[in-house]
């Protein structure tokens, strides 16, 4: 009888078992996985056939369910192999070794039974892959199930964040704009003087901020993108006159580059825009005063680079390669987000472009668009 066995030869089939967890994890198995794992299963095991071999179906259908499932009655091995499931996703393991845990126990039930010649019958062999089937579903299915709401919580928490310090950005810029307007209100000071420029600064900001989420939206899943041709030139224009005041409100010398009146991109030009504007955003915050920001193009016979050469402190060698990861801040100014970066890459791609950068410390940066000529 498989009960009988399974009772005489336990020991060795758990020691099997965890011989095999030791080898695919490369550690042993924790309290949780010997107390709750394969040792309940063999109990659940054991006492279904042993109901099957007194004739009691309904007691070995409560204890291991029906080969076909009942989702209106909840067997003890499912409860238990859904614990088991949840429980191993929360130690950090893989679906894959939910799936192996409960192979582990029908090869060594095989492998014993075969090295002590010992003969089941075809039934036994059948309620051990039920009851194998009915633990693995919902094992599967609790790790799966609390898998995707450990990634929901992750999701969340990530757009709170988010949300977050976008209120508290937008809430400073706000602020000192309505001080600088209430002073101009005043009469006391013009919008020509310091506070004007104040203002002008705030506005700015609060404009970059409102574009940079916006274009956030924009490449979310699910969204369209709004392509077309347009001419390059009238673009780098158009990015020349909206940047300009920033440059002047930090005193950043602005240089802007001649560029071919033949070239012509097809992208979605709003993603372009607030992706190019970001760079120039960032270009004027580490120049600083007195310093020099580029906007120049080149192009080959089927590429066309944008390129934005700063003459801020540069980056390091691991600053680079992480420059483009999301809530990721460079150099001594921590002012922002850290996403700019992040959701500029993201809209160059979504044009089948790449955004790269070049830079050594003391040397400045140089980010380029690479973008399909048309």
């Amino acid at each position: 009888m498989m009960h009988e066995f399974l009772i005489v030869h336990r020991a060795e089939l758990e020691r099997r078992c965890r011989e095999k967890v030791s080898a695919r994890s490369g550690g042993s198995p924790n309290k949780q996985q010997l107390e709750q794992g394969i040792p309940m299963f063999l109990d659940q095991l054991i006492r279904t056939l042993q109901a099957e071999h007194r004739g009691s179906a309904n007691e070995a259908l409560a204890v291991s369910g029906s080969a076909l499932g009942d989702p209106q009655r909840h067997a003890e091995l499912g409860v238990t192999a859904a614990i088991h499931g949840a429980d191993l996703l929360t130690l950090g393991y893989s679906i894959n070794e939910v799936v192996h845990n409960y192979g582990d126990l029908c090869q060594a039930v095989s492998d014993l039974s075969i090295d002590l010649k010992e003969k089941f019958e075809v039934s036994e062999f059948r309620t051990l892959n039920r009851c194998l089937d009915n633990g693995i579903a919902d094992a599967v299915t609790a790790f799966s199930e609390h898998r995707d709401l450990v990634i929901a919580d992750e999701q969340a928490l990530e757009a709170n964040q988010r949300l977050g310090f976008f209120a508290h950005e937008l809430r400073n810029y706000l602020h000192t704009a309505m001080l600088a307007l209430a002073a101009i209100k005043s009469g006391n000071v013009g919008l020509t003087g310091s506070t004007g420029a104040v203002l002008d600064r705030s506005m700015v900001g609060l404009r970059g901020l409102i574009d940079r989420s916006l274009a956030e939206v924009r490449i979310g899943p699910g969204m369209t993108l709004h392509r077309a041709v347009f001419n390059l030139a009238n673009f780098i224009g158009e990015v020349q006159y909206s940047s300009s005041l920033e440059a002047e409100l930090l005193k950043c010398n602005f240089n802007v580059e001649q560029t071919p009146s033949i070239l012509m991109v097809d992208a979605d030009k709003d993603l372009l825009f607030s992706a190019l504007g970001n760079l120039l955003q960032n270009a004027f915050k580490f120049s600083g005063e007195g310093g020099i920001v580029t906007l120049g193009v080149d192009a080959t016979t089927d590429r066309i680079r944008i390129n934005v050469k700063d003459s801020g402190p540069g980056l390091s060698e691991d600053a680079s390669h992480n420059i483009f990861l999301p809530f990721t801040q460079s150099g001594s100014n921590k002012s922002g987000l850290g996403l700019g970066l992040s959701i500029a890459r993201r809209s160059v791609e979504a044009n089948d472009g790449l955004l790269t950068v070049k830079s050594q410390p003391g040397q400045g940066c140089v980010f380029t668009i690479d973008l399909p000529r048309q």
